[in-house]
């Protein structure tokens, strides 16, 4: 009879999901818990990663920490940088000037936040303030290409707060180095051909291409698209979500710097007549992509798109095409099996959302995974909850980007604003926040991916209204000395820190403080 503990976990799949939740897992459950638990991932030969998604979120500084990384090697190896945020170009009407940020900094002079909102209709000295740049200080130091830290400041902490840019067939490569030297992740290299299950359903034990038998207590789905375990076996079925998120098709390119000048410490997000292009930059090179509705443009026209975009320069340069629906699984978690990363779904990567998405469902099965294999049931309907919201959030959260859009001039933008497209959900919320700003008690779930401040950076953005009141002479004349206040300190803050580059060099030749 089949011991009910869990011992035995396997990992089906590489790339960033595979080695990251296989890390996530050896880190938290194996060395820091001191259970007795080994790490298998068995990784195809032939199935290469996907590769698009080169944004991380501030999560990523925990992750590497977690995993016991020098932040120094992985930004030496991984082609790795800064971002502090993202810069919308052309969502809200279009124009050459038209743009806004989303920074990774919570607002920090107007708290509560309800009272930032009242400066935005009222006749103050704030004509060279956008909603974000009146919030905290990192608009100003990504349009001055600064670096969020210093070469002083200790690994993994900031003056700002920051995320990464990152190569991420390099992130894979060094990640998955790291798990089986360090951290003692069996690694095979086989494809999956069966699936063997015992009388309840749940896998017993996976086939090999050489035949060999893995067997395992708990499953982890990593493959990607492909779906190896959630689809080929269980065939969890696909929630299509292209009637909200139009975008299903990708090109992405490498693009290198005609010299080594300035690295943006922030993601570009250019809108087109169909879509969006990405424009992040890393070390030696820049990874462009446009991002498209095969509705709305042509294959052949999307390229058109984003050649124009790139210039002469691009003529030459091969283009790597990525189809997908936007969505994700009824269900993630089924028996003993779960599904993470592509295989869970996909959606645009408009909020770097994708290695998120891989950070949280790794660290919640690390905290949940029970002892016994017979509790595992418990864990099933829990995950599937949170996750089903985690990703109806995702998915309301990019589509506020689209719909509160006053661009008329294609089909896609046009449709992007019917209520037909728009999630309940999110119509409700704006319906709400029109006659009052919103506010802490509308983000009372823990599970909650996008918290109010993000909400209030790209609606105000995007010139979203709000009705308000008058709040008197007494508070405007407390929000104006705020804002003068403000505009000091941020001089103060960018006369303090480098060029991204500089910092980068810097990092390169010397490292950093280990904390």
């Amino acid at each position: 009879m089949r011991s009910d503990s869990i011992k035995n976990i396997v990992v089906v799949g590489g790339g960033t999901a595979g080695w990251i939740t296989a890390g996530i897992l050896a880190a938290k459950c194996a060395l820091e818990q001191g259970r007795n638990l080994t790490v298998t991932l068995v990784e195809s030969p032939t199935v290469g990663t996907v590769g698009v998604g080169e944004g991380t979120w501030p999560s990523m500084r925990t992750t590497l920490k977690d995993l016991g990384v020098c932040e120094a090697d992985f930004i030496r190896a991984c082609d790795a940088t800064f971002k502090q945020g993202a810069r919308f170009n052309r969502w809200v009407d279009g124009s050459e000037s038209d743009f806004y940020y989303h920074p990774l900094m919570l607002p920090a002079y107007f708290a509560p936040l309800n009272s930032l909102i009242h400066w935005l209709g009222c006749d103050l000295n704030t004509e060279d303030l956008s909603y974000s740049t009146a919030s905290c200080y990192q608009e100003a130091a990504c349009e001055a290409g600064l670096a969020p830290k210093a070469i002083t400041t200790p690994q993994y902490q900031g003056v700002l707060n920051y995320a990464y840019h990152l190569d991420t067939h390099k992130f894979s490569e060094f990640i998955k180095k790291h798990c089986i030297e360090t951290l003692n992740v069996v690694h095979k290299v086989s494809d999956v051909t069966g699936v063997r299950t015992e009388e309840d359903g749940a896998i017993s034990s996976l086939i090999l291409q050489d035949n060999t038998e893995l067997p395992g207590d708990f499953y982890i789905d990593c493959s990607g698209f492909s779906g190896v375990l959630i689809d080929k076996h269980f065939h969890i079925p696909f929630a299509d979500r292209s009637e909200v998120l139009f975008c299903d098709r990708a090109l992405a390119v490498q693009c290198p710097y005609d010299q080594a000048g300035a690295i943006a410490s922030h993601t570009v997000s250019t809108a087109t007549g169909s879509g969006w292009i990405w424009d992040i930059g890393l070390q030696s090179r820049r990874g462009v992509g446009h991002v498209y509705s095969s509705r709305y443009c042509s294959d052949s026209d999307a390229e058109q798109v984003l050649r124009r975009h790139l210039g002469e320069k691009s003529r030459d340069l091969p283009i790597k095409s990525i189809r997908y629906t936007p969505g994700h699984r009824e269900r993630f978690w089924v028996k003993n099996c779960v599904a993470v990363g592509l295989s869970a779904g996909f959606v645009e990567p408009l909020e770097a959302s994708s290695i998120l998405l891989v950070e949280l469902s790794a660290y919640w099965i690390a905290e949940k995974l029970p002892l016994r294999r017979s509790e595992l049931w418990r864990c099933e309907k829990q995950f599937n909850d949170i996750f089903q919201y985690r990703w109806n959030s995702i998915i309301e959260f990019l589509k506020l980007h689209y719909c509160l859009s006053s661009r008329k001039d294609t089909p896609f933008w046009r449709d992007n604003t019917s209520a037909s497209s728009i999630p309940a959900s999110l119509i409700d919320k704006l319906e709400r926040w029109k006659e009052k700003s919103p506010s802490v008690l509308d983000f009372l779930s823990r599970a909650d991916v996008f918290p109010l401040e993000s909400y209030c950076f790209v609606m105000y953005g995007m010139n979203f209204k709000t009705s308000t009141h008058d709040p008197g002479k007494n508070r405007l004349e407390k929000i104006q000395a705020k804002i003068d206040q403000y505009r000091k300190e941020t001089d103060k803050v960018l006369a303090f820190l480098p060029q991204n580059r500089t910092l980068l060099n810097a990092i390169n030749e010397h490292g950093l403080q280990r904390i």
